[in-house]
């Protein structure tokens, strides 16, 4: 069994559900009390959304490589980057670095594909929603990407900074979460892919008209899978 390396705090809400989650699912696959050997590396959400909404990449890039090369000390010998929007720069981040890295932006492609759907609403922060990382992905593999609205796509990403981040879930954005999601399914979208891994925490307290994919949980398994695959 490999030891994982999981850049963390970005945000801390998710990284609590990762550890929890990595934990438990390993014990449930090995069928008895055992618990992985992991490493969380803590860096800040904020610093990556801004860098990403800046198109500083190259900065990015080596933000999230000095946390890697501290995992990799560390004795990690698989990695992850425990939120979407810092894989912007997967592709430069994974080339330098001294261990193989789980993307989550190639595992939810993947399970979109293996269930068939055609025409995905793509929601997460503004760098996710806006650039081409995530979406080129999705078109890669024969999907069409729709986006929420302009004036839903600001209000989303200030929702994510000043209360999900924060671990506040209000009755209100809960609701009209909801709509943007009911808004979305009328005009086409066969799924929404929860570009975020903070937005299960609106997500789970709804009932949602098309299937959600969870980045969160899709990541978690398959950062399970690398760390039984050694």
């Amino acid at each position: 069994m490999r030891k994982l390396g999981l850049i963390g705090g970005v945000g801390p809400e998710s990284t609590v559900a990762y550890y929890l989650r990595i934990c438990q699912g390993v014990r449930e696959r090995m069928g008895f009390n055992f618990f992985p050997n992991l490493t969380i590396e803590s860096k800040s959400c904020f610093d990556v959304m801004r860098m990403a909404e800046a198109g500083e990449l190259d900065e990015l890039a080596e933000y999230l490589l000095e946390a890697i090369r501290v995992l990799a000390g560390a004795g990690c010998e698989v990695a992850a980057i425990g939120c979407n929007t810092g894989h912007i720069v997967f592709d430069r981040v994974s080339a330098r670095s001294p261990i193989p890295l789980v993307s989550i932006v190639e595992a939810t492609c993947a399970a979109a594909r293996s269930q068939g759907f055609k025409r995905p609403l793509l929601l997460g922060t503004k760098a996710t929603v806006e650039k081409d990382f995530f979406k080129q992905a999705l078109i890669a593999c024969g999907m069409g990407v729709m986006r929420p609205p302009e004036a839903e796509r600001a209000w989303l990403y200030r929702i994510i900074n000043e209360e999900l981040e924060m671990g506040i879930v209000r009755d209100e954005t809960v609701e009209r979460f909801g709509v943007l999601i009911a808004d979305a399914a009328e005009h086409g979208a066969d799924c929404v892919i929860l570009g975020c891994t903070e937005l299960p925490m609106l997500s789970d307290r709804l009932e949602l008209p098309i299937p959600a994919l969870d980045t969160l949980q899709i990541h978690i398994d398959a950062l399970i899978d690398a760390v039984m695959a050694g």
